[in-house]
């Protein structure tokens, strides 16, 4: 992006902030100027004047493009599991433009010693911080656990830039003393964990059940509706009031174990734990509009206005993750989707719509305030689609 670009969004109809205290903000402009949200409100008083792209948002919704919480990618766009190719972009069509990566575990060969497993950590945080396929941010460079590993291990990933840990229970370290020390190692030198919940995804894997989870104190409590398996429903009411880490709801774990989780965390008056993700590449496949149906489902399905949903896939992540996107508010980056009500769709409107269970249509993907996509070749047609002016 050039120094000073500007870019201006107008004629909005809706704007959804991404934060559960202020879902729905007042206003019909959001300007960006290098890549930042520099002004949110009403055009009339804000400068968008001397603008290098506008977009006539033609009254269509605006959100921060969606964040997936578990994603395992490999390399590029690539990963072998389903031998999937452009999955990323297909993603970035369902409105995701920024991923987490639960481990790189898809990788042929992933090396399990502790040389090979740093190595391959590194490698995989450089490359996808060099490269954005489709310009979606891909938080990479997550190593899975393994016994052995020692406090010097997580210092020197930490100082060569690895900020994640793969899934713990995905490698040899499966043990709840084990794990729980090297979670405080990895806590020490600023990388955040994710945890296994459920039963095995793959051959190799396997059962992390309550005991373990809230031993190991990882930060984020990894599909907590199961990857595939879920816990019996004692234990994920268990995991939401006995602790204080996120709840991660994923698409490709049980829906109706999901449900009871974000409702247990309403229940106790912590739906700021709540995130969302697709756990894919998986077994089940890719999901390009994973993240807005599991929107869909826990309004529709758990009576959640959909404004709040939205939080769980933008603001409650960014926050939880410690990320600089996720939200519309000033100084943040100007990573946004124009959504609209699918075409032909039940409902008076898009969020109404969305409460029914149905998904909106994607008209166009911002990142860093350079478009990305215009109307989404993987959702619905969205009723009405925003245009960039002459």
């Amino acid at each position: 992006m050039e120094q000073g670009s500007k870019l201006v969004i107008r004629n909005i109809g809706l704007i959804l902030s991404g934060k559960l205290e202020e879902p729905i903000l007042d206003g019909d402009c959001v300007v960006a100027v290098d890549g930042k949200t520099v002004a949110v409100g009403y055009e009339k008083d804000i400068d968008s004047e001397n603008s290098d792209t506008v977009v006539d948002a033609k009254g269509v919704a605006l959100s921060p493009g969606l964040i997936d919480s578990h994603v395992h990618p490999v390399i590029g766009d690539y990963t072998p599991r389903q031998q999937q190719l452009n999955w990323i972009d297909s993603c970035l069509h369902g409105g995701v433009t920024c991923m987490i990566s639960a481990g790189e575990v898809h990788a042929p060969g992933r090396p399990k010693d502790i040389v090979g497993l740093k190595a391959m950590a590194i490698a995989s945080q450089r490359w996808y911080e060099n490269f954005r396929p489709s310009g979606v941010k891909v938080l990479a460079g997550a190593p899975v656990l393994e016994e052995g590993m020692e406090e010097q291990d997580f210092k020197d990933l930490a100082d060569a830039g690895v900020t994640l840990l793969g899934e713990v229970g995905l490698g040899s370290v499966k043990a709840g003393e084990t794990a729980q020390q090297m979670v405080k190692w990895a806590r020490k030198y600023g990388i955040q964990s994710t945890i296994h919940t459920g039963g095995p995804s793959i051959p190799g894997s396997g059962l992390i059940d309550k005991d373990v989870v809230l031993e190991a104190d990882a930060d984020i409590i990894g599909h907590i509706n199961g990857g595939h398996t879920a816990l019996p429903d004692d234990q994920i009411t268990c995991l939401c009031e006995s602790c204080q880490r996120g709840i991660e709801i994923v698409h490709n774990g049980n829906e109706r174990a999901g449900l009871l989780a974000m409702r247990t965390a309403f229940e106790i008056g912590q739906s700021e734990r709540i995130i969302l993700g697709t756990d894919s590449p998986a077994g089940s496949g890719v999901q390009p509009l994973g993240i807005l149906r599991m929107i869909a489902m826990l309004s529709s399905l758990g009576d959640v206005p959909p404004e709040i949903a939205f939080c769980f896939a933008t603001g409650n992540t960014a926050r939880m993750r410690e990320l600089d996107c996720g939200t519309i508010e000033v100084g943040k980056s100007a990573d946004y989707i124009l959504i609209d009500k699918a075409q032909h769709a039940p409902g008076k409107d898009m969020l109404e719509s969305i409460h029914q269970g149905n998904l909106p249509g994607v008209g166009m993907t911002i990142i860093d305030g350079i478009i990305r996509s215009a109307r989404s070749r993987n959702t619905p047609p969205a009723t009405t689609l925003p245009e960039v002016a002459d």
